[in-house]
């Protein structure tokens, strides 16, 4: 998510021509794109990074529905 951001943030310093960034090539913004992309759609699934993020939020819930259930008893 980070890397998206920095693209985000490179593009606007770019297209509003801030400072140093106003000589900056286009290719480098297409370059860091091309390789978000590379990095959510296959890298990231070839690592398993994705489920072990869905798995963490799940376990986050089970936690919570635990604790609220235990609460309505006492």
């Amino acid at each position: 998510m980070r890397l998206i951001l920095f693209i985000v943030a490179l593009v606007a310093l770019r297209g509003f021509e801030v400072w140093r960034f106003a000589d900056l090539s286009w290719w480098y913004i297409i370059g860091l794109m091309v390789v978000a992309f590379i990095w959510f759609e296959f890298i990231e699934k070839m690592l398993g990074l994705d489920k072990k993020k869905e798995h963490a939020l799940q376990d986050r819930h089970r936690a919570e529905r635990v604790k609220k259930s235990l609460d309505k008893r006492r």
